[in-house]
């Protein structure tokens, strides 16, 4: 820091030193600062309560104890030189004493702050007011999740910013301020200065920390999700296998559908399961789009035939745009992610695989002896 010096267009440095330099106390001196003048902190918080130990089973004291206008707790704990190792972990333990805290306990909190330092304020209506004449504000503080930490200190161990700044990947609202003393002559100054996030990036810094939390989230839910189906494909194959010979050479797997061959090239049978619904189906999926609009065509032929040997009409669909097509037998309202459905899901999707292809398995012979007699006319004839 530099004061500058008018008279000469010049600068004189102005001495940086420590708290202990200065023989300041963490609670008589930086403690009241922050307490008397909480806007150092960047923002327009109302400190509540200090030395706060209103804990069940345990006499610990929190430093400071705030509120800001978006109606969440803050919890304030001050260091004087050092961080300290252990600074993340008091400021964690503080916020879970705090989280259970009612609107209720929090205006009584502050209520008691008022009586021992500012006797005759009340709390209902310091509040009021500070939440811009909000009458519904008792109901909005301290909602689920967002209660936030600040840390204050001259200087942060490396473990210590590593810890926060980790913490900030999975949505804990952490804010670390440094402050400096300096020492002009018989006069001390104070910089306080917010490190992490750096407040010009600080927008920035929570939309990379919420989008880290959103692929954390995906890839857990995803994995669940892989489990799920192959644990689901574990149970519905010994079921299969009683009933027909398809799927005896099939494992189970991660993906949403479970395939086996129908004795035609490229036309498996599958299962398939969403969260919604559960099917059967039968795939034309040969490379050429002609080739499998062809099947297509010649299994639509034999439509009544079929549908009357499984006993329900199913869904032709040539998948338009795309170059697959299948003929299927779906029921919604089923969802995998539901275990107590399984058993339901399960009989519905063996009882219609059986009635499949038992339904296709001559059209599928008749159209694989089209398509191999199609085939040998095509073909030149010799010299």
């Amino acid at each position: 820091m530099y004061l500058i010096n008018p008279d000469t267009n010049s600068l004189s440095k102005v001495d940086q030193v420590t708290f202990t330099d200065l023989q300041y106390s963490e609670r008589y001196h930086l403690q009241e600062w922050l307490a008397k003048n909480p806007e150092t902190l960047g923002e327009d918080f109302l400190i509540i309560q200090k030395e706060f130990s209103g804990f069940d089973d345990t006499s610990e004291r929190l430093d400071l104890l705030a509120l800001d206008k978006q109606y969440n707790l803050v919890v304030i704990e001050n260091k004087l030189d050092d961080s300290g190792r252990d600074v993340v972990w008091q400021a964690l333990k503080y916020a879970s004493y705090c989280s259970t805290l009612s609107g209720t306990d929090i205006i009584q909190i502050y209520q008691g702050y008022l009586e021992k330092y500012f006797p005759g304020e009340q709390a209902n209506e310091k509040l009021h007011t500070f939440f811009e004449n909000d009458d519904d504000y008792e109901q909005k503080l301290n909602q689920e999740n967002s209660l936030r930490i600040v840390l204050v200190a001259a200087r942060f161990r490396k473990e210590v910013t590593s810890t926060v700044l980790w913490l900030l990947n999975y949505g804990i609202k952490l804010q670390c301020h440094r402050v400096t003393p300096y020492k002009m002559g018989d006069k001390a100054l104070l910089n306080v200065e917010q490190i992490i996030p750096l407040r010009d990036a600080e927008d920035y810094t929570i939309r990379l920390a919420k989008k880290a939390q959103d692929l954390a989230q995906v890839r857990q839910t995803s994995s669940h999700r892989h489990d799920l189906r192959k644990e689901f494909w574990l149970q519905l194959l010994p079921e299969i296998n009683k009933r027909t010979s398809l799927f005896q050479n099939i494992n189970a797997t991660k993906d949403h559908w479970l395939s086996a061959g129908s004795g035609m090239r490229s036309c498996p049978y599958s299962f398939n399961i969403t969260w919604q619904s559960a099917s059967v189906m039968l795939n034309f999926t040969k490379e050429s789009k002609a080739e499998n609009d062809a099947l297509f065509l010649m299994m639509l032929t034999r439509r009544e035939e079929i549908e009357k040997a499984f006993g329900e009409v199913l869904i032709w669909d040539t998948l338009d745009g795309r170059k697959s097509s299948r003929i299927e037998f779906k029921k919604e309202g089923l969802n995998y992610f539901e275990k107590s459905q399984w058993p339901d899901i399960i009989s519905f999707l063996v009882d219609s695989m059986v009635r499949l292809e038992k339904a296709l398995k001559k059209p599928l012979l008749h159209v694989a002896s089209q398509m191999s007699t199609q085939a040998i006319h095509s073909m030149p004839n010799p010299i």
